[in-house]
């Protein structure tokens, strides 16, 4: 039997390349899923060739209150209830020395990153509740039990995540609420491309920094996306039913021997 039959998920950032994945494999597992994304052409690109029985989207800033209750309503309106929550809306922000890192972009990075997911389970836990219990998994990052330099808005809101996944873990554990947290390493996706922009000097091509940056992981590769889906599939599923409270990493032994440079 499919590892979803039956579910209905949400999926936030689900146009990016971790995010479609996740929304694909969930609906090859028998899950109905809405995908949110705060870009409607985007969102919809990245659902192309997918059953609309399954799947539909819902354009929201995962910021905003009343938008994110509207998508999990419009969850429960479409499919009946909810059963998981996967809220991986993240953004990166520019790489900048501390002592040039500006406030707006601060206060951006971690709104998105830190307040989405924090809306998106106060939304979803009194539903959760009245099902009888469920999933949440969190997007965090490698940079969530970690850090690199020059991405103090980032590193700063991925290690919150994981405290905040850590007390809704608590508050959710009597109700059959699960929480987790999943923490990608370099992984081949649209953000990761922005970095290697970012860090290429000169005439270095994007390509090059990522082929660089590849020979730091113990794999030698960046993962797919669909790798990152996998872990958030078992999480989502109820083989992971004693899982709460727990950081869940797949970088391809990267924390494991990391030393974390930039543009030095």
């Amino acid at each position: 039997m499919a590892r979803l039959f039956g579910k209905i998920a949400i999926v936030t950032g689900a146009s990016g390349g971790i995010g479609s994945a996740a929304v694909r494999l969930f609906v090859e597992q028998g899950a109905k899923v809405l995908a949110v994304d705060k870009h409607e052409d985007a969102i919809a690109t990245a659902l192309e060739g997918l059953d609309a029985n399954a799947v539909s989207y819902f354009a929201a800033d995962v910021t905003k209150e009343a938008e994110v209750d509207a998508y999990t309503q419009a969850a429960i309106t479409r499919y009946g209830g909810i059963d998981v929550v996967l809220l991986n809306a993240g953004v990166l922000g520019d790489l900048l020395p501390l002592t040039e890192y500006p406030v707006e972009m601060f206060d951006q990075v971690t709104t998105v990153n830190m307040r989405g997911p924090w809306l998106g389970m106060r939304a979803a836990f009194p539903h959760l509740k009245r099902r009888g219990g469920g999933s949440i998994v969190l997007t965090s990052s490698v940079q969530g039990l970690s850090a690199i330099q020059h991405t103090s808005g980032y590193t700063a809101s991925k290690h919150a995540v994981v405290g905040m996944m850590r007390g809704a873990a608590l508050e959710g554990a009597q109700f059959n609420i699960r929480v987790n947290t999943v923490h990608p390493g370099l992984t081949d996706t649209r953000m990761m491309g922005s970095l290697h922009d970012q860090l290429a000097e000169g005439e270095q091509a994007p390509q090059d920094v990522m082929d660089a940056w590849a020979t730091s992981v113990p794999m030698r590769r960046y993962a797919r996306p669909s790798e990152i889906a996998n872990l958030m599939l078992f999480l989502a599923s109820d083989e992971s039913s004693y899982c709460t409270g727990s950081t869940y990493v797949v970088d391809g032994g990267l924390l494991t021997s990391w030393t974390p440079t930039t543009t030095e």
